[in-house]
């Protein structure tokens, strides 16, 4: 008999009837979309056509070069933007770094002060625009904010987001090599901060995406999501913030995989849980404060370097799902994801994508379309039960820091990781033109020589270092730092009007990382380096 298991090695009937959903109580556990607790939808379905934001997320090179990657998108019918910054900008590093050399601008867009915040933002209608950042959030708000009152826009008028990874961070993907404390005290200050001057803002992304793209499952993804999204609600509680001034800009950027129906059943589940969480556990009393929004990237580790025009056949898939799911906001992981960040072309299959879901298989036009499905039903009930349980277990096992200083959650990550490659390996987890339907490499051509188009490091922009940082007020860049590292020592003050003031004053983000780590009894530079711009 063939074990039917979801991707999530949940089991799976061979087929599901009235008698799975026989105690089913329609108010209690769906509601009506826009309705407590919010199962089919964080709101109702407005007149028309609904739609999501439909972007693709970007960044390669200089900001001047992402910037244009940017209007290259909004003029093919893109709805919102999002960028992500090289490897050394997620490290905090600036681009002269002597590590840096060959990553500048290779996986994303290198920004490390105010003069590239203006060069990406150059002509975009920050005010018209939602604008994303997968980015160190601090600084990215910090130069956001700085062009928008430069422009002369309030930054209250500002919509986009930033993501938020203090728990995971050091141990998945994006190290900033900074203290646990410190981590989250960055992104409590942000969230802060953004709920009093940028309402509108989403300073609190719960990003689930990246982590889980290291193997984990549904359930661990949003286990763990729900860990570090309940640890920074209770930090924010312990400062004062009401719940009800943030939490209504809470959201949710999660992974979609290929698993379609658990994919649109975790969702669902992650929306109801949410839900109960807040109005139930936190207290909050504004229903937008149990309505999470949830945007979705599809996963770049489902694709293949193999065959990569399968590639397309996934994301397509994938954002499907997630269109049935009802999310705000979708990304797809374009078909050269296994070689680089999008080229052009991949850019404009993925948005394409998108549109022709979006405009001709009118599956937005009734929300929840697979909502009552005995199927769907009973899978969304056991991946919420599943999800609680795994978030009781590990909030059980004691402090967050002591979990990521012993490094309990990198074992968790290892551990998926090493489960991931098994399955490729030993062919239990299918993936066609990689472990089946092969075919001869030198067959394997179809969007080859555009997938393989090599990114080669924006060195120049060392020399553009050089000369920056030989152009600026060097006694008001210090004067800054001292009084970033002043306020750094101070926990009871929001590290963001200091960080602001020193990207005013010319200060880059790898020196107020630095001066940061300093504060915290840390090397200024994490790698040991002979690295001391000021």
């Amino acid at each position: 008999m063939t074990d039917r298991r979801t991707q999530s090695r949940i089991p799976l009937q061979p087929v599901y009837t009235p008698a799975d959903v026989a105690a089913f109580d329609y108010a209690e556990r769906l509601g009506d979309p826009g309705a407590y607790p919010y199962t089919r939808g964080s709101r109702a379905l407005p007149p028309g056509r609904a739609g999501w934001i439909q972007r693709e997320l970007s960044g390669e090179g200089d900001a001047t070069r992402s910037n244009a990657q940017l209007k290259y998108l909004l003029e093919r019918g893109q709805t919102g933007l999002d960028v992500i910054g090289d490897t050394p900008t997620m490290g905090c590093l600036d681009p002269d770094h002597p590590l840096a050399v060959h990553a500048i601008g290779t996986q994303g867009v290198s920004l490390c002060c105010l003069q590239d915040y203006r060069d990406l933002y150059a002509g975009l209608p920050l005010d018209r625009v939602t604008m994303s950042h997968s980015l160190p959030a601090v600084f990215a708000v910090a130069g956001l904010h700085c062009v928008a009152r430069e422009r002369g826009l309030s930054p209250a008028r500002l919509r986009g987001s930033v993501i938020q990874a203090p728990y995971y961070c050091e141990d998945c993907s994006y190290a900033v090599h900074m203290p646990f404390k410190l981590r989250v005290r960055m992104a409590a200050d942000t969230i802060a901060f953004c709920a009093a001057e940028m309402p509108k803002f989403h300073a609190f992304i719960e990003d689930t995406y990246f982590i889980s793209e290291s193997g984990l499952d549904s359930v661990e993804e949003m286990a763990l999501g729900f860990v570090e999204l309940r640890g920074l609600v209770r930090e924010l509680l312990r400062r004062g913030v009401a719940i009800d001034r943030f939490a209504p800009r809470i959201a949710i950027l999660l992974n979609c995989r290929m698993d379609f129906f658990e994919e649109v059943a975790k969702i669902r589940a992650t929306r109801r849980l949410f839900a109960r969480m807040m109005r139930d556990e936190f207290g909050a009393v504004d229903p937008r404060s149990w309505a999470v929004n949830i945007a979705a990237h599809t996963s770049g580790l489902a694709l293949t370097a193999q065959q990569p025009a399968n590639n397309i056949v996934r994301g397509a898939i994938q954002a499907l799902a997630l269109a049935c799911a009802g999310v705000q906001a979708i990304e797809v992981s374009t078909f050269d994801e296994a070689f680089r960040t999008p080229s052009a072309e991949a850019h404009l299959v993925g948005l394409r994508t998108q549109q022709v879901i979006d405009l001709e298989s009118n599956v937005g036009q009734v929300a929840d379309p697979l909502g009552g499905s005995y199927y769907v039903e009973t899978l969304t009930d056991d991946l919420e039960r599943r999800i609680q349980a795994m978030v009781q277990s590990i909030e059980a096992r004691g402090d967050p820091a002591e979990l990521s200083d012993s490094g309990w959650f990198r074992s968790v990550f290892q551990a998926a990781i090493e489960r991931h490659a098994r399955g490729i390996a030993d062919g239990t987890t299918a993936k066609v033109g990689l472990n089946a339907h092969r075919i001869p490499q030198e067959d394997d051509v179809l969007l080859r020589e555009v997938a393989e188009r090599k990114i080669e490091p924006c060195r120049e922009r060392i020399a553009w270092m050089k000369a920056y940082r030989a152009g600026r007020e060097a006694e008001r860049v210090r004067a800054a730092m001292l009084a970033l590292e002043v306020c750094a020592r101070d926990e009871l003050t929001n590290l963001l009007p200091a960080i602001i003031t020193a990207t005013e004053a010319g200060a880059t983000m790898g020196e107020m990382a630095g001066t940061l780590r300093r504060a915290y009894g840390q090397p200024a530079d994490p790698f040991g380096q002979p690295y001391a711009p000021l």
